[in-house]
């Protein structure tokens, strides 16, 4: 049985998040234009919301100028949808996630910041809850941390993710552990109502809302993007049935999405599907190869065929 107990509202986070691509053009300069179509396309496919700078918008390589007008271009989309937005301002250093949460202030449409574990500099548990205590109290907006020891080389588990929920201006975590472990059952299993727990690995929605999560933040979700809303929906609503009938059809789509590092597959999709001018990543990283770019076409194009039927 789910036992959350209940705090102050806050804003309402729960559904899917798509953790938005940064499209460049033949130049390698931001395409702005197929940025704001991809994100008014995946708005009106009934994504709650956008994730702008998230892992997936490669953030790590945008210049300054480049990651405020990301911002500028989905808040715009949002706002105009009716819609949410959170941006993604963690670095390994405390201060300048303070002075990039700093930056929100004001921005139109967004509910929160996505803050992720210290990577690189690997602080200790006591000194992860204490970066997100620092920056919370600073932070003009909500903060949602994200979980991802693969990438961090730290992780999280249930003590300090609660402790984390028992933060006024700390609102949920983005779980990406690579499985539902024990950690991810007790946090959905005792969390305060206010604090939102997303699958923040895709194969693993399903059993993360039935579980007792609000929703999903999915890269895969930039392809079949109805058929992920209707997921996360059914299993909101605790429809086991229709949820896993969804879930088994879209694994080899995320199965394909993931099997090169990540945008890149997701970035190969949509340019095949015409959705942005390029598959083009930034330096260090590379486009998908030929066979991940079949294999994504394939899978995306199995899936929507079954959803064409059903």
């Amino acid at each position: 049985m789910h036992e959350r107990t209940t705090t102050s509202p806050v804003a309402d986070l729960r559904g899917l998040w798509v953790p938005l691509v940064t499209p460049f053009d033949g130049r390698d300069e931001l395409d702005a234009a197929s940025l704001r179509g991809l994100a008014d396309r995946v708005l009106r496919n009934g994504a709650s919301g956008i994730v702008a700078l998230g892992t997936t918008g490669e953030p790590a390589v945008l210049t300054n100028v480049e990651q405020r007008r990301v911002i500028e271009i989905t808040s715009e989309s949002c706002t105009e949808a009716g819609r949410s937005l959170i941006v993604g301002a963690g670095t390994n250093s405390t201060r300048t996630t303070i002075n990039a949460v700093h930056v929100l202030d004001g921005v139109a449409a967004i509910v929160g910041a996505l803050i992720v574990v210290p990577y690189y500099t690997r602080p200790s548990p006591a000194a992860i809850v204490e970066h997100f205590r620092v920056v919370a109290a600073e932070s003009p907006v909500p903060l949602v941390a994200y979980n991802v020891p693969y990438r961090t080389g730290r992780g999280l588990g249930a003590k300090e993710i609660l402790e984390l929920a028992s933060f006024p201006n700390v609102v949920g975590i983005k779980q990406a552990v690579g499985c539902i472990d024990a950690d991810t059952l007790e946090v959905l299993r005792v969390a305060p109502e206010h604090f939102h727990v997303f699958a923040g690995d895709d194969a693993f929605i399903a059993p993360t809302i039935l579980m007792g999560g609000d929703g999903a933040i999915a890269a895969a979700a930039h392809v079949c993007t109805p058929l992920f809303v209707a997921l996360v929906d059914a299993a909101r609503a605790g429809d086991v049935r229709t949820a896993r009938s969804i879930a088994h059809r879209l694994l080899p789509v995320v199965e394909a999405g993931f099997a090169e590092p990540n945008p890149a597959v997701w970035k190969a999709a949509l340019h095949a599907l015409g959705e942005i001018a390029t598959p083009n990543l930034r330096a260090p990283m590379t486009s998908a190869s030929v066979e991940a770019t079949a294999r994504i076409r394939t899978a995306v194009a199995s899936a929507s065929a079954r959803v064409a039927v059903s």
